[in-house]
């Protein structure tokens, strides 16, 4: 709303628009006339409750008068009555209301009036000057409230909206944060853009936006492009224009081409890029406060973009170590007389990285196996997973045994990470008689599915490794032709709130149930339990070879 008037081409001030409500056709001409000649639109009625339908017609798609001007002595209520009524509802407490009479009024109607709500009181003796600057004071002083309380409400949904981005988990939830907040701020649709320091663009738009088709990868490349160029050496928030034919169409209205107010900022580290992105709107013209609280959230919204890019990073470090460090599937060594299937799914993009591994070595007496979990989610988990793996790899070319090989990884975890603690279970299989010989530190035991449709776990418990504590004597049991050993980390069935010994059981039921292959339990599984999860999962699975 402006703060001032609007002036005509002789740059007069326009007049506003009037509410009359006149209970006499005499009172009505004479006040309306004086009114006209000021310059303003005048709006008669008779009664209050004429002045209320009015108001209410106007709710729908018609803007309120600027002022009410409301004799005292209404024939249905007084004015007094119609003013706390209007002054009583959302739709107009706003409208500034001067309240005027024909008789000569004391100080006790004066007070009546201001407190019924009133912003003046008036007598028809007055000058037509002074009523005149009466009801455009009166006005002038409303806009500016109004003004006040729109700036009010914009400062809290900034405020609102820096609190949901700095809690976002990742640059995708930022992004939809960020734009969802901005079109809060500007009343209409909004984009934001991240372009990161590997050139990949995130993109988030409010919800407002009609759910059809997004712009394709040629749009999005068209954005890119330009928040390179327009970004390259800059320093603060910078607020452009990009026109239509510039900028693709469909990012605010599918298939409508806007003019975009851009707000671009860079991170401060300059490697990477964040824009707010709106329509312009060019009946009104670009809004100074509005465009500085947008600047606000593009500097916030940079704030907390930098640890979620230094996030990525880490996290495709990581993820490059697993990938690099646990042999694939079709790389795994052979094991004679065992087949062996293994799957690893990385914790959703919302989570980090954790240290979950399986390893599948032969040895002098069978085929060793194992699956295992650093404690935390980091980089560093992801590093020691690493290590562990290769201690193991090297401890199991003279010895076997699982207990001592838990012993040794343990012993090697205290020495070089005393404040690490990892979960690992080892079974030792000999494929000429089904001899499986397992010893867990810490981890979910194995599960045993019978040839027969039934599925126990094995009673294998024991110390996490890096705590010190002795270890049991190996659990010993024997697979069958067609029997099936899986072994998996607990971000397979692990849900925040829900017991582990519940999540177990669910597990023991659906892989009881699943068809007889390796690979189709495997998938079974991570059908059943693999989606969205908060940790990273690794699964392995064994039988005897039929050959």
């Amino acid at each position: 709303m402006s703060k001032g008037w609007q002036m005509d081409v002789n740059g007069k001030r326009t007049g506003v628009t009037v509410l009359l409500v006149d209970g006499t056709p005499a009172g009505r001409y004479a006040m309306g006339a004086l009114l006209r000649r000021a310059g303003h639109r005048v709006v008669p009625v008779a009664t209050g409750h004429e002045a209320l339908a009015e108001l209410d017609a106007r709710q729908h798609g018609r803007t309120l008068p600027d002022v009410a001007l409301v004799d005292v002595d209404l024939p249905d209520v007084s004015g007094f009555e119609l003013c706390r009524t209007l002054k009583a509802r959302p739709y107009t407490a706003g409208l500034p209301v001067v309240h005027y009479s024909a008789a000569a009024v004391g100080s006790y109607d004066r007070r009546r009036g201001l407190e019924a709500g009133g912003e003046a009181y008036l007598t028809v003796l007055a000058e037509p000057e002074e009523i005149d600057a009466v009801v455009r004071a009166a006005v002038r002083a409303a806009r500016l409230r109004a003004d006040d309380q729109a700036m009010a409400r914009r400062l809290t949904l900034l405020s609102e909206t820096i609190v949901t981005i700095q809690k976002a988990r990742s640059l995708q939830e930022l992004a939809d944060a960020a734009a969802n907040g901005t079109a809060r701020l500007t009343g209409g649709p909004a984009a934001v853009f991240f372009l990161g320091p590997d050139g990949e663009l995130y993109r988030g738009t409010s919800r407002d936006r009609t759910s059809l088709a997004p712009p394709d990868e040629g749009a999005h490349r068209t954005v890119a492009g330009l928040l390179r160029r327009l970004t390259r050496g800059q320093a603060g928030v910078q607020i452009t224009t990009v026109p239509s034919p510039l900028w693709p169409a469909g990012f605010f209205r599918p298939g409508v081409q806007h003019d975009a107010r851009l707000a671009l900022i860079l991170t401060q580290d300059g490697k990477a890029s964040v824009c707010l992105a709106t329509p312009t709107r060019e009946a009104r013209g670009p809004n100074p406060e509005e465009e500085t609280l947008v600047a606000r959230l593009a500097q916030a919204t940079a704030l907390a973009a930098e640890p979620l890019l230094m996030y990525q990073v880490e996290r495709h470090v990581a993820l490059t170590l697993q990938h690099s460090f646990l042999p694939r599937p079709h790389r795994l060594p052979e094991l004679p007389g065992i087949d062996v299937v293994v799957r690893y799914v990385p914790a959703s993009q919302q989570t980090e990285i954790g240290g979950d591994f399986y390893a599948a070595l032969p040895t002098d007496d069978g085929g060793l196996v194992a699956v295992g979990d650093v404690v935390g989610h980091s980089l560093d988990a992801a590093t020691l997973m690493v290590e562990i793996r290769h201690a193991l790899r090297a401890y199991c070319v003279d010895e076997s045994d699982p207990v001592v090989l838990v012993g040794r990884l343990d012993r090697m975890l205290r020495h070089y990470h005393p404040a690490i603690t990892a979960t690992v279970c080892l079974a030792l299989i000999d494929p000429g008689t089904g001899r499986t010989r397992i010893a867990n530190a810490g981890h979910i035991p194995p599960l045993v599915i019978r040839d027969t449709g039934t599925a126990e776990y094995a009673k294998a418990v024991g110390p996490l490794l890096g705590v010190g504590l002795p270890h049991p004597t190996p659990t010993e049991l024997f697979l069958e032709a067609g029997d099936r050993l899986l072994m998996v980390t607990d971000g397979l069935i692990e849900t925040r709130g829900t017991d582990l010994a519940a999540s177990m059981e669910h597990l023991r039921v659906a892989a009881a149930g699943a068809q007889p292959g390796l690979d189709d339990l495997c998938d079974t599984l991570l059908d059943c339990f693999g989606h969205d999860r908060e940790d990273d999962i690794a699964l392995l699975a064994l039988r005897l070879s039929s050959g």
